[in-house]
């Protein structure tokens, strides 16, 4: 009886994870069926999982300038790949010196990286100081420094390397082997689950990032993809609300701005579906590992 129980349990829950996975896949289908869609079948017919009408008129208006779009898929991939990897480095470090047993100020530099959780010196202290002091407008620097430590990402990095034997240091101490050699050849190889959900949650934030290109970056040569993204989407819904500021013999009607739209959602989440099962087999484990305690 009670295996019973068990197993019908079990088959509860595996369909409620099927559901909540059916609820997050079914949007991302529709997304990309719509991309695919004719403008007019989609005002018509109204948003299906099945094009009524294959076109790829949203496609043909995202790539009409490719210049610009190459280039902004640059800029995203430079900052995403050099940020993820130093930002990486210097959450690994902080979070390590805080989870040393025999570092005196080990509460001390917890609470001063959760209280800056709680806290932020606000919008304009951070404008003026990336602006006024730093000089990082229009650089690439801009787009990477202000997210290097995270301190969400340094406790749950903290919480893994919390549970790694000390043993193993000291062993490597009496070998011969300094701080930055032990770090380097024993702790990060040891960290790899968590080193990669941690490295995953960053690259997204670098990837998905637009409001520093927003505020900070004046260079069309420097803008992001997100941000191009953004202005483009931002400038259909302006001249589909607005055709009156249009000259000439523009019909609005036939701009494919709906269709566009989901072209863009594609073509910014689409390469980071790609890259997210690769880190799979780490994920879980970086996060149960990865838990937090003091």
């Amino acid at each position: 009886m009670k295996l019973k129980n068990g197993s019908i349990a079990i088959s509860i829950v595996h369909v409620l994870f099927g559901l909540v996975a059916l609820a997050m896949l079914l949007p991302l289908l529709l997304v990309v069926a719509v991309s695919l869609s004719d403008e007019n079948a989609v005002v018509k017919y109204g948003y299906r999982f099945i094009p009524e009408q294959f076109s790829l008129k949203g496609y043909q208006v995202v790539f009409h300038n490719p210049g610009i779009l190459v280039s902004a898929y640059s800029i995203t991939l430079i900052v995403t790949i050099a940020g993820t990897l130093v930002s990486l480095l210097f959450t690994a470090m902080v979070a390590y010196v805080m989870s040393r047993k025999d570092y005196r100020y080990r509460k001390a530099t917890t609470f001063f990286v959760v209280f800056t959780m709680l806290f932020n010196g606000g919008l304009v202290p951070f404008y003026i100081l990336i602006v006024k002091y730093l000089h990082m407008k229009d650089t690439m620097w801009v787009l990477i420094l202000p997210y290097l430590i995270n301190p969400f990402y340094v406790m749950i990095m903290k919480g893994f390397l919390d549970r790694m034997p000390t043993e193993i240091i000291e062993s490597a101490k009496m070998d011969g082997a300094g701080e930055y050699r032990s770090f380097f050849t024993i702790v990060l190889p040891l960290s790899t689950p968590a080193l990669a959900t941690v490295g995953l949650f960053i690259s997204f934030v670098y990837w998905n990032d637009w409001w520093l290109g927003l505020l900070f970056v004046d260079n069309e040569k420097l803008v992001p993809l997100q941000l191009l993204l953004y202005r483009t989407m931002n400038s259909i819904e302006f001249y589909a609300t607005n055709s009156q500021y249009l000259s000439g013999n523009v019909d609005i009607s036939q701009f494919p701005s709906l269709t566009t739209r989901m072209a863009l959602a594609v073509l910014g989440a689409g390469p980071m579906l790609f890259i997210f099962p690769f880190f799979q087999r780490y994920f879980v484990k970086g996060l149960t590992v990865g838990s937090l305690k003091e």
